[in-house]
């Protein structure tokens, strides 16, 4: 069987018979050099001696090839090729090469009879765009930037990150590693979830915990990746200087950064990073594609979540150079017996209104339970969104999830929660922080706590939900009572 036929053996004819290698069985050569006759067949390659523009001789090969590669360096000896096989293999698929230095008749007459024709010229130019472009322009700009740090960069992550936000983080240390700029990888918080330490560990990537008493002097840049600004969703001061900003969230406010690319038309920070490697054009280690490849698929929940063609093409650059087997083994962790009992606690204490589902799961001792508890409710039949909260060291954490699109969360809890906290996130998987600062003292904590952190968050939520969507709520609290949880959230507020 032959489902590909080369005609001539010119450089470009060599470069694609390297590149198809491991795929030789249904390949066929024909060409009237007889220098590499041998040379090809003694690489297992199939060739036929002869004139690649004959007719007689590409009839003679019994042949019925899916597609035709015509690359020789005579633009004029590939245009006589194509028009045979146009004759000859008319339903065949044609790449015809234009020659070096090809004159604009001979293009333009294989662009008749050939389905692709590649001109050196137009390659060379896209290459120059793709370089010179906005896109190249950008990373040039970036690694000015890189450069112009005076020290050592600190490239911060969200708390206690997810694989997008480790992946991004790690790929942009290694760019401004490449220019120069010593980097560390940090974060603050924890990585408690099984999958992400599981990441980590198998991957080694090597990262620094931050924590209140860590000395950021030593640090003489920082940089933002999967988040946008300091002191929101991290706990660097807010004062803090920034000099790049890489992110896929759309921003509530102005992004301050000597270098900031913000791409919400993306399911991932993964997947700008992708293109900054593509477009510096160096190999991709396979620790670091296995990393990225990750993080996308799980911030596009397996490319079914604000998933956008430039995530798809990202992915299927990884793919080759990425650890599958690695990745098995990452997406199938152990899990924890504390990670069932907050699950446990989520499906036992959950209360329904409308298509809603909230559950307060009291004392955490894993926040990441709480997106699982808010993944795993949401499979219930006849609810729509989740809302599973706890407290941990004086902070009430919030993990919510949607599907459809009768809400936003990410914009739903910002409204819900951004001024007594930190919320974000996206239309069907988003977060919050609150610290209880006074509340944390309450006595009776059991039952007081628990009504005062339910004031706070279920009401809040619900109030807000249902000024953005009436649809997913068709029993909520009638007026009477936000009306009283109201007048209780104002004199929480007020202490």
């Amino acid at each position: 069987m032959t489902s590909r036929l080369v005609l001539g053996t010119g450089p470009l004819g060599r470069r694609l018979l390297s590149a198809l290698e491991d795929q030789r069985g249904d390949l066929l050569v024909v060409t009237d050099d007889e220098h590499r006759v041998d040379t090809l067949r003694s690489g297992g390659i199939r060739v036929v001696p002869g004139d690649p523009s004959d007719r007689e001789t590409l009839r003679d090969l019994g042949a019925d090839p899916d597609s035709v590669l015509i690359t020789a360096e005579d633009g004029e000896t590939n245009l006589r090729a194509a028009r045979a096989v146009d004759t000859v293999f008319p339903e065949s698929m044609v790449l015809a090469y234009a020659g070096r230095n090809p004159t604009p008749e001979t293009s333009a007459a294989l662009a008749t009879v050939a389905d692709q024709v590649v001109d050196p010229g137009n390659v060379v130019a896209e290459e120059l765009s793709h370089s010179i472009g906005d896109g190249g322009l950008q990373v040039r700009q970036l690694q000015r930037v890189l450069r112009d740090v005076d020290g050592r960069l600190a490239v911060v992550t969200h708390d206690n990150p997810d694989p997008d936000a480790i992946a991004s983080a790690v790929t942009l240390a290694r760019i401004a590693e490449a220019v120069g700029c010593e980097t560390d990888v940090c974060y603050y918080g924890e990585i408690s979830h099984q999958e992400n330490r599981a990441f980590v560990n198998l991957l080694e990537f090597d990262l620094h915990n931050l924590d209140d008493e860590s000395d950021l002097s030593e640090y003489d840049g920082f940089a933002l990746v999967d988040h946008s600004r300091p002191g929101v969703n991290d706990q660097l001061p807010h004062e803090t200087e920034i000099d790049v900003v890489i992110d896929h969230h759309p921003p509530r406010a102005p992004i301050e950064a000597r270098f900031v690319d913000l791409r919400s038309d993306v399911g991932a920070t993964s997947t700008l990073l992708v293109d900054y490697v593509r477009r510096l054009g160096g190999d991709v280690d396979q620790t670091v594609a296995t990393g990225l490849l990750f993080g996308i698929r799980v911030d596009t929940k397996e490319f079914r979540r604000e998933v956008s063609p430039d995530d798809f093409e990202a992915a299927a650059f990884l793919l080759p150079h990425a650890d599958m087997e690695a990745l098995q083994r990452i997406e199938q962790p152990s899990i924890t017996a504390e990670t069932l009992q907050t699950v446990g606690r989520a499906i036992q204490n959950r209360r329904e209104e409308g298509s809603v589902l909230l559950s307060c799961v009291g004392e955490l001792s894993d926040r990441d339970a709480l997106a699982q508890a808010a993944d795993r409710l949401l499979t219930l039949e006849d609810v729509n969104a989740t809302l599973v909260y706890g407290v941990q060291d004086g902070t009430i954490y919030v993990s919510a999830r949607a599907r459809g699109t009768d809400i936003d969360l990410g914009e739903t809890l910002r409204d819900a929660f951004g001024q007594i906290g930190s919320a974000g996130g996206h239309a069907d998987m988003a977060g919050a922080q609150i610290t209880l600062g006074v509340l944390d003292t309450i006595e009776d904590r059991d039952e007081s706590l628990h009504e005062v952190v339910r004031a706070v968050v279920d009401d809040r939520f619900l109030e807000t939900l249902q000024g953005n969507s009436d649809r997913l709520l068709t029993s909520v609290y009638g007026p009477e009572t936000f009306e009283s949880d109201r007048e209780s959230l104002e004199e929480v507020t007020e202490e």
